[in-house]
């Protein structure tokens, strides 16, 4: 009976499955996409960090850390890295770059993949640098020409594409140069306080790496070193990208749960019409549990049927993740099946779609077999406790399977709330919107405009589901391009002269002076001179370091206790700085502890508050302080921000270096500078702010096109609900038409009856949802990246006429037909 009924309604039912094929799609993409990339990880973490696991310090390995080493058989192979100035001699354009002195074969997984290929063997023997292969086309270089690193000048072997250790955005603001490690000290580059990351390879595939690494890294500990294993960098990417992969899959699921909401408001409608046939097979001797099981059947058919379109469909999608999400992977992923994902979305098909269409179906139980002979029965007061038991199931349902997405208990619970916020206000807009019009009928407008409000509240009207479904893929776009709105507000560069764009690092003392006469007759002024001083924690409220590390209860954060902080003095505070609590620039008295400034997040992490004492080792000498500030930093802001900062009179004759800030007024002039201060000092190096902010901005428009290619489907969902409630209202549509012809009504007035409806749908639920958009944007600006929020008129003027004629031209659709049909055609089915 199921399948002959089904028959007789394909076409609707085919409507049905449609609204969730693309939600199931996105999201078996996403989880198919996500379990491949895990697997490739683990496949290739040796290969990302081209050994079985390494050794890092920021200073060369001291006896201890040395006598670790050769017990583990000695390194294989080792390396130093830092950031400084190149300079390029065949067009004298200088370049931020990431210097890497290698020693030794490697990488031992993996490949340098280098352009002439026999390039990475070669530089070696050669003594000449591999240049990043992005850098050779900007800068329009070949092998053979030549590139100057320090006080040395070294032949380009070849172009660097890829090697491990070099991924990631980091790399776009500083690329590799390759270089053999024998000439590093002779560069002049290697002096104190400028940043450098000593790595000490090894290669042993028989290693335990887990019990390796608990043993070994608590001694490394101790000496400011650290052991890190292919497997825990293969881990923590891989957490990395499961965040990124959770979020796109609750955006989503988003677009899946809006088809159900059209499936819910469909079934509604379809069941409706139903009723009569119900009654009649009840009459026949069918019983309830028939006649429910007659649709529940044909749901779970079509959602089965969506869930298998879906998935198969979202198994094609994945194919363009590679190509979507390069700038952000370290490597090429190889895309197999995902038997899971699979899984997943077969039973999703099902599940959401038996889900809400519970609601309407559950009224077929209540039907009596007296509605043949009853224009209409009311059954929604017998069906309502059945309706709330269906409404917890599915809040229920949602809750967990965002759990299983989020892993996340705290997540799931807000990520239901802000969609049951959501919906509920969407819904309660159209509710409100419906009963104001019915209150305060405008009994002046012309017929027109009137009979356009009166379609609003018809009989087995959808205009709440239209208004959520518009209102959704609005609210979601919308919030897309606020957030990034005000995050590349937070980025940007003021245009006062005053304002640096442009920062000098690793100034040494002695060369601070002639650094600055360096800058001032070219008409720039030197904005900043900031002295830094490194230290690292001895103890914290009198316990020692190595005790709070072999503390496994302690709370306080590891980072804190290996970190070498970088400091500086002065007696006021920052444009990028608000103080919480205490006094900021006091002086010690005799024999005092040194009152400091903390930042808040280091003042949490290391469980201090005002009073506590700190104990710090600078370079060899013991400075006992006491938190006398702590301070809210704006880490976002483009300058110079630190964590702790001594007042005065304390570090002036501790080893120190320094880093300067200018404003360059043009590029040609910040490129002039470079020049200069690259050849008069070559162990300096420079940031221009401008390529930062570049880059800043290239990386939220990717991250932006990729949330909304996700978001596409929220919007492509909506397309389709509404497109299934016109198709759903042909009937009626046709049966007012004949009705209003009949009474005199012309073809032009009913188009133009249709037409105000649907203006008066797009401009409600996208003015509502870029409404909400501005809420949400506000409370993401204020409690998540802490900045203020000034709306772009964009929305306004882009999104809300361009959404509003989609529903417009999707609404006129059907019109044609709906015009032409004959009143006889109404009549006889009126009559049936």
């Amino acid at each position: 009976m199921a399948w002959r009924d089904g028959k007789a309604s394909g076409k609707r039912l085919l409507l049905f499955m449609a609204s969730i094929i693309l939600g199931i799609a996105a999201v078996v993409s996403i989880q198919s996409f996500s379990q491949n990339l895990k697997e490739n990880i683990g496949l290739q973490s040796k290969a990302l960090m081209g050994a079985d696991y390494l050794i890092d310090s920021n200073q060369p390995a001291n006896a201890r850390v040395q006598q670790l080493m050769d017990s583990l058989g000695s390194a294989d192979a080792m390396e130093v890295k830092f950031a400084s100035m190149a300079a390029f001699n065949k067009n004298g354009a200088t370049k931020l770059v990431q210097v890497r002195g290698v020693e030794g074969d490697f990488p031992f997984y993996g490949a340098l993949e280098t352009e002439p290929a026999d390039a990475a063997t070669t530089y070696q023997e050669r003594g000449g640098a591999l240049v990043d292969a992005i850098a050779m086309l900007q800068f329009n270089l070949k092998p053979g020409d030549s590139v100057k690193l320090g006080t040395l000048t070294f032949p380009i072997i070849g172009s660097l594409v890829t090697a491990p250790g070099s991924t990631g955005i980091g790399t776009s603001v500083a690329p590799p140069v390759m270089v053999p490690y024998r000439f590093m000290q002779a560069s002049g580059l290697l002096q104190k306080g400028s940043r450098l990351a000593y790595n000490y390879y090894f290669l042993d595939p028989d290693a335990d790496l887990e019990a390796l690494d608990e043993t070994v890294d608590p001694l490394l500990d101790e000496q400011n070193a650290d052991m890190d294993t292919h497997t825990a960098t293969s881990q923590r990417l891989g957490r990395r990208y499961d965040n990124v992969g959770r979020f796109l899959n609750l955006v989503a699921f988003i677009a899946l749960l809006l088809g159900c909401v059209g499936i819910a408001s469909s079934v509604h409608i379809y069941i409706k019409e139903k009723l009569k046939a119900v009654a009649i097979l009840k009459c026949l001797g069918a019983s309830r549990k028939q006649t429910f099981m007659i649709f529940l059947l044909q749901i779970a058919g079509m959602g089965l049927l969506g869930g298998l379109k879906g998935t198969l469909a979202g198994l094609l999608l994945q194919q363009s993740f590679p190509l979507l999400l390069q700038e952000f992977l370290p490597f090429d992923v190889t895309i197999n099946t995902s038997y899971a994902a699979i899984i997943t979305g077969l039973l999703l098909g099902i599940i959401m779609s038996v889900l809400f269409a519970l609601s309407p179906l559950i009224n077929t139980r209540y039907v009596s077999p007296l509605a043949v002979l009853r224009v209409q029965e009311r059954t929604g007061e017998k069906s309502r406790w059945a309706n709330f038991g269906v409404l917890a199931v599915i809040v229920l349902f949602v809750f967990l399977f965002a759990c299983w997405l989020l892993g996340n208990f705290k997540f799931a619970l807000g990520f239901v709330a802000v969609v049951l916020v959501t919906f509920a206000i969407l819904g309660g807009v159209a509710v409100g919107f419906m009963k104001l019009v019915k209150r305060l009928f405008p009994k002046s407008w012309t017929f027109t405009s009137r009979q356009s409000l009166l379609n609003l509240f018809r009989p087995n009207n959808q205009t709440a589901v239209l208004i959520l479904a518009i209102g959704i893929g609005t609210f979601l776009i919308s919030t897309l391009y606020f957030t990034k709105d005000f995050l590349l507000a937070k980025t940007s560069l003021e245009s006062s002269n005053k304002s640096p764009n442009m920062i000098l690092f690793d100034v040494q003392t002695e060369q601070k002076l002639a650094v600055a006469n360096t800058i001032t007759p070219k008409g720039m002024p030197v904005l900043d001179n900031i002295p830094i001083i490194t230290m690292r924690l001895e103890k914290i409220k009198e316990r020692s370091v190595n005790a709070i590390r072999l503390d496994t209860t302690t709370g306080i954060n590891k980072w804190i206790l290996n970190h070498e902080f970088r400091v500086t003095y002065r007696d006021s505070l920052i444009g990028s700085e608000k103080l919480v609590s205490g006094n900021f620039g006091v002086k010690a008295g005799p024999d005092q502890p040194i009152p400091i400034s903390l930042s808040d997040n280091v003042a949490r992490d290391a469980q201090v508050v005002l009073g506590d004492t700190l104990l710090f080792n600078v370079q060899g000498m013991l400075m006992e302080t006491v938190v006398g500030s702590i301070r809210q930093v704006d880490w976002g802001r483009m300058q110079l921000n630190f964590s702790i900062v001594f007042p005065t009179g304390v570090l002036e004759k501790a080893p120190q270096f320094h880093v300067l800030t200018t404003n360059a007024p043009s590029k040609k002039a910040s490129a002039s500078l470079q020049r200069e201060l690259v050849q008069r000092f070559p162990n300096v190096s420079i940031l221009d702010l401008r390529q930062v902010i570049t880059l800043v901005e290239g990386i939220l428009d990717k991250i932006a096109w990729v949330i909304s290619f996700m978001a596409f489907f929220s919007m492509l969902t909506g397309i389709i609900v509404l497109i299934g409630a016109v198709r759903n209202s042909k009937y009626q549509r046709i049966r007012e038409s004949v009705l209003l012809r009949t009474l005199g009504a012309k073809s032009h007035q009913i188009l133009k009856i249709t037409a105000l409806e649907y203006l008066y749908l797009g401009l409600l639920g996208s003015g509502v949802g870029i409404l909400l958009s501005l809420v949400s944007s506000q409370l993401l600006a204020y409690f998540v990246f802490d900045t203020s929020f000034v709306p772009s008129l964009v929305p306004f003027l882009v999104v809300l006429p361009g959404v509003t004629f989609l529903v417009l031209a999707i609404g006129m659709s059907n019109s044609s037909s709906v015009l032409k049909s004959p009143p006889l055609q109404v009549l006889r089915k009126e009559a049936s």
